[in-house]
């Protein structure tokens, strides 16, 4: 028994479970990348300032919750708490903007970190798909991205989850609404620390989940009573294009992204089932973050969603995903040189894209096919010394429990055309 163990907050992947975790990545992935995303990475930490300027200095994400570290050489880095950013800034990087081809859209998938307290569903270290359109002010791109999370989400079979719609106005509107905003908050009864946040970046008020605090936001003003024209006409358009695609959403006037940097559209989506950390995933448009970290304008809008959650609510409903089993045919071997012999065929079969397996240490046959059977095989390969000199070898079934002699040369071809 090994003394160490994963940090607290932090979780280990591991089989069989961890076919789970793959398959709603894939999932997630799959209409971005029939969509004309292509996949980008990017490192695990980076510059503090870019998630300061960014994500927010006021968030909580950079106040409290930001893994922050001073390298030997004394540059200060933060282990990446969320996604845009570092996207946002590699594609800055290497001039994908001027490529002539606006949007640039991009996929990617990933671990990240914040430093919360640990409770189901919300962890230090956590897993994300996401997406980033950069470069293009479209109403058709932000629902584009909702219907294809929405694809996503149903094709793994999950149907109880809600998708909130919200606009946070632009540059035109929201400073109008943001003092009224403070002035109706400076009424309230709150904390030092969330009257200095409303000072800073009122809307972040409305996203505190105390009950104290949400008790008190009653009658506060809400922003789409003060979109201008231009963000009304945007955000109807988003509305129907989402409609008209047949995914269902609800309005919600009190959305607000936990981020700063985000203008106009902005969505969440929740599953009921998981209880108070019921969002799956979010995201919106963020019109002036490139700007905020250096680069020309550039209007942008992207998602990410959450593979820990998302597991956590196919749980909720039950749903079981149909993985396909990591080995279809067992080898059994009896003897030094049916062992050789088998082991050939097995690469082969793997060459020919047939997932295989082998009975390693030398396991006599009883332990040998509990092993098989353990794995999940649909066929086990026996192979001894009488088959050896009849040129063939015993191929079972291990469902019927039938078992046919298939000769040698044959028994790869064979095990393709079954499985």
């Amino acid at each position: 028994m090994s003394t160490f163990k994963a940090p607290k907050g932090t979780y280990d992947l591991i089989p069989p479970q961890s076919a789970q975790y793959l398959a709603v990545r894939e999932a997630i992935a799959a209409p971005l990348r029939n969509s004309g995303y292509g996949y980008i990475e990017t490192p695990g930490f980076e510059n503090v300032e870019l998630f300061a300027r960014g994500v927010g200095e006021s968030t909580d994400i950079v106040t409290k919750e930001m893994y922050a570290f001073e390298t030997k050489g004394g540059d200060r880095l933060a282990l990446r708490p969320e996604g845009t950013a570092s996207v946002l800034r590699a594609a800055l990087e290497a001039n994908l903007h001027k490529a002539g081809n606006l949007p640039v859209k991009l996929w990617y998938s990933g671990s990240y970190y914040r430093y919360e307290r640990p409770q189901k569903g919300r962890y230090r270290h956590f897993s994300q798909v996401g997406a980033e359109a950069i470069g293009a002010e479209d109403p058709a791109l932000d629902a584009e991205l909702i219907i294809l999370a929405d694809q996503a989400y149903r094709s793994l079979g999950l149907r109880e989850f809600r998708i909130l719609l919200n606009s946070l106005g632009d540059a035109e509107c929201r400073p109008v609404y943001r003092a009224a905003l403070q002035d109706f908050l400076r009424k309230l009864d709150l904390d030092e620390d969330t009257l200095r946040r409303a000072e800073i970046n009122p809307l972040r008020v409305l996203d505190d989940k105390r009950e104290s605090v949400q008790k008190q936001l009653t009658g506060a003003p809400l922003l789409r009573d003060y979109l201008c024209d231009a963000c009304k006409a945007y955000h109807e358009e988003v509305r129907e294009l989402i409609t008209a695609a047949g995914v269902a959403f609800e309005d919600d006037p009190k959305l607000v992204r936990g981020l700063d940097y985000y203008t106009r559209t902005t969505f969440e989506f929740v599953h009921d089932g998981l209880g108070s950390q019921s969002a799956v995933g979010g995201g919106g448009r963020y019109d002036g973050l490139s700007e905020m970290i250096g680069g020309p304008a550039l209007p942008s809008v992207g998602w990410a969603l959450g593979v820990d959650r998302t597991v956590l609510a196919l749980e909720a409903e039950g749903v079981e995903l149909d993985l396909p089993s990591t080995t279809s045919v067992f080898a059994v071997p009896l003897g030094e040189e049916a062992r050789r012999v088998l082991f050939a065929k097995v690469t082969e079969l793997r060459k020919v894209g047939v997932a295989a397996d082998f009975s390693y240490g030398g396991k006599g046959l009883k332990a040998a096919m509990k092993a098989a059977n353990r794995s999940g095989a649909r066929y086990a390969l026996v192979l001894g010394e009488r088959d050896l000199a009849e040129g063939q070898v015993q191929v079972k079934d291990m469902e019927s429990g039938e078992q046919t002699a298939v000769g040698l040369n044959e028994v790869v071809a064979e095990l393709e055309s079954r499985l």
